[in-house]
């Protein structure tokens, strides 16, 4: 018999390719067969053009459909590093994007390809995804979380202090919290000159005066964001488990995996970790190692909203809660609680300390907690964030093409 060069394997991958299950555009169009849009009444997702609104107070991504679906995201610098910068985006997605299919997203922003997968995310892949499942959730009118599979429809938050001064300010702050009808706090410690480091003793008096201003019932975090040394972070660990805090974010810094494992075996408090992992693919050696217990993560570090998903349905398969970032503008929350929505194992919403810091002079729309604690789904298609174009226009200095 000849050999037709065609194996079980090949014919099966085959069939499979060709009925586009795999696809994005194949679940796309699964999902808006759903909700009674035909394939012929899609609108054309070929991207017609990509570029950045330079406004005062920073810059909005755009990508433009041919028929004219507009997707946006925030563009941040990231802090200081390389990994969390977005000044070329313009540039690399017009390259990768213009005339494709907005709903081809894996092709644009997925790192497993041999190369790639030496190097953590690039930080580009992030505002891409995003932009692009904005333009998803509008072509069928439906909020992202929706087209992902939701879970819920809304979110217990807790209230997330900036990074207060002394005692007493966060003492103030939490009764401030707790009279808006939060329910949980996070502690986020004084940064000291020069170089935003930590007193860990200051930092222990702050977390019994707020432990004790708030009462024994309300549920308390702690969040260092990793500057202590493995030694101070098992006293202040062993002192915030004792006041019954239910969280401990990144006590050191991530790349001490071995301090990870340590501070794990030695605290019965769980300790939350991951925002300052940069790709999807280094998330598993923490979980072998049981370097964390709540796996956490920015989308901007992961590629987007689709790599923020990975890690969820990751730690699920783990039987590990997934604790996902909350930072920044409305549309930074936006991506995060669409996935939270959309998961099983979340619990909470981070609502950045005063409500309100996170809204932005062109985004219609305001993220609140209702009068028992919750933040709702947004209703809107998209990212669900309705953005002012007219206040945009007003803002821009310039537009990037």
């Amino acid at each position: 018999m000849a050999d037709s060069g065609i194996t079980r394997r090949k014919a099966l991958s085959a069939g499979l390719a060709g009925a586009g299950i795999f696809t994005a555009a194949g679940r796309a169009q699964m999902v808006a067969s759903a909700v009674g849009v035909k394939p012929g009444d899609l609108p054309d997702l070929t991207i017609k053009e990509v570029k950045a609104y330079v406004m005062k107070g920073g810059r909005l991504a755009s990508v433009v459909t041919a028929s004219g679906i507009e997707g946006n995201y925030t563009l941040g610098t990231r802090y200081w590093h390389p990994d969390w910068n977005n000044e070329g985006w313009v540039q690399f997605a017009r390259r990768v994007l213009v005339g494709k299919n907005a709903l081809d997203r894996p092709q644009f922003t997925s790192q497993w390809v041999e190369p790639r997968r030496r190097r953590g995310q690039s930080s580009y892949a992030s505002a891409i995804d995003n932009c692009l499942w904005d333009i998803a959730g509008k072509a069928v009118g439906l909020p992202v979380y929706k087209i992902l599979g939701a879970y819920r429809h809304k979110v217990l938050a807790y209230a997330s202090s900036q990074h207060l001064k002394t005692v007493d300010d966060f003492v103030e702050d939490v009764l401030k919290a707790k009279a808006e009808g939060f329910k949980a706090y996070k502690i986020h410690p004084p940064e000291l000159p020069p170089h935003q480091g930590s007193d860990y003793k200051l930092d222990i008096e702050v977390c019994k005066a707020v432990r004790k201003a708030a009462g024994d019932d309300f549920i308390l975090l702690h969040d260092p964001v990793g500057v202590y040394t493995r030694h101070e972070a098992i006293l202040v660990g062993r002192m915030i488990q004792d006041l019954n805090f239910v969280a401990y974010e990144d006590p050191i810094p991530t790349s001490d995996v071995e301090g990870l494992v340590q501070l794990c075996n030695a605290l019965d408090i769980p300790i939350h970790a991951g925002e300052f992992i940069f790709s999807i693919y280094d998330y598993a050696e923490y979980i072998r190692r049981g370097a964390m217990d709540v796996l956490r993560f920015i989308v901007d570090n992961i590629g987007g909203i689709t790599g923020g998903m990975k890690v969820a349905a990751l730690a699920e398969c783990h039987g590990m809660e997934c604790a996902p970032h909350n930072w920044g503008d409305a549309l930074d929350h936006a991506v995060h609680f669409h996935c939270e929505l959309a998961m099983p194992n979340n619990v909470w919403f981070e609502m950045t300390l005063p409500q309100g810091s996170s809204d932005r002079p062109y985004i219609k729309d305001k993220i609140r907690i209702d009068k028992d604690g919750y933040v709702h789904a947004p209703v809107k298609p998209g990212l669900g964030y309705e953005i002012d174009f007219n206040v945009v226009d007003n803002l821009t200095v310039s537009i990037e093409r």
